[in-house]
């Protein structure tokens, strides 16, 4: 009598990922101009409309004249006087963006957002119901465009670092794929700056090994990597192989939840300062009950004319977020101390 053999099962290879950034052209200027079309061509700056706070978004009419996110305002005021200066309108940009992420899980549900203006979307193994990703991509531009009249950048790749950067190429509207064997020749002539987590003190440190470009992070071992920078140097070493495992997340808890604001003018008045944090602390304070969450840790964060960025933090036990700042307001030598003496 003779035995039957099972069927061997043969190792499936997963499949290559496929993942897409997209990324929303001048956004919040985008839908500035949108809601009034008599912007449209104009340096528009979104961020404020005194010369206190920073550029939300600048429109590329407003960038050629040097105007970029992060930017004082009276710097783009200085380098941008003809601009139209807009307030922020969160609400509003968040209509939008949830249009768009919408659209988005209409192509599959693995869809990620960073931020109010980008996700990154996982159409791994779609081909057989939207076709190529690079079909996939068009159509998704397109529908953006016609249902919300806004454009959008998207980048292809096999992991998230490469789609982003891929994403942030060709804009506006651009389309960039970076897959197969071009991901290798793409990462040789990367720059180092384009990599995720790369800051000033990381790429100084990098330049003074004479690191350029990716490819010249190959030319480093994983041993020399993590002796010359540590834990990071483990994620240089992968990033530059093209290694990224970072999954596409659905959903994720958020980490903190903050309220801040710059006053129209400097003011020393401890009166003025305590209201002004007793209204960021209501209104953080609502949105963790909207959320029924609770808060462990204050972090409370002042910023002077001559002086840096002051940040104390303060831990809680039960006590209300505002209850607690309170109680510390009055003898606080953290809030009181830079004014002294003036």
């Amino acid at each position: 009598m003779t035995k039957r053999r099972s069927p061997q099962r043969s190792a499936l290879k997963p499949l290559a990922r496929t993942i897409l950034h997209i990324d929303m052209d001048a956004f919040f200027a985008a839908v500035e101009v949108l809601d009034n079309p008599h912007l449209k061509g104009k340096p528009v700056i979104v961020g404020g409309t005194t010369n206190r706070g920073v550029v939300s978004t600048a429109s590329y009419e407003a960038r050629r004249y040097g105007v970029h996110s992060a930017m004082p305002i009276y710097e783009a005021k200085q380098r941008c006087p003809e601009g139209v200066f807009l307030p922020v309108r969160m609400r509003r940009y968040a209509e939008f963006s949830q249009k768009v992420l919408d659209i988005l899980r209409g192509f599959s549900p693995l869809v990620e957002q960073v931020s109010i203006d980008e996700a990154y979307l996982d159409i791994t193994g779609t081909e057989g119901l939207f076709g190529a990703p690079e079909k996939v991509a068009r159509r998704i531009k397109k529908r953006i465009c016609n249902e919300t009249r806004l454009t959008c950048s998207i980048g292809i790749a096999p992991t998230k670092f490469l789609a982003k950067v891929a994403s942030d190429m060709n804009k506006p509207e651009g389309l960039t794929i970076i897959l197969g064997s071009a991901v290798s020749r793409f990462l040789t002539g990367l720059p180092v700056e384009k990599i995720p987590g790369v800051g000033e003190k990381s790429l100084e440190k990098l330049y003074y090994y004479g690191i350029k470009t990716v490819g010249d992070l190959r030319k480093f071992s994983q041993e020399r990597l993590l002796r010359n920078f540590g834990k990071f140097g483990q994620r240089l070493y992968e990033l530059a192989e093209g290694e990224d495992n970072s999954p596409v997340v659905v959903s994720r808890e958020p980490k903190s939840i903050s309220s801040e604001g710059t006053f129209e003018s400097d003011t020393v008045d401890l009166h003025v300062l305590s209201q002004r944090i007793k209204h960021h602390a209501d209104s953080v304070g609502q949105r963790l009950r909207r959320k029924r969450l609770r808060g462990c840790t204050i972090v409370l964060k002042i910023k002077y004319r001559i002086f840096p960025l002051l940040a104390e933090v303060i831990l809680l036990r039960r006590q209300r977020i505002a209850q607690k700042l309170f109680q510390m307001l009055p003898h606080n030598y953290f809030l009181r101390s830079p004014l002294e003496g003036r």
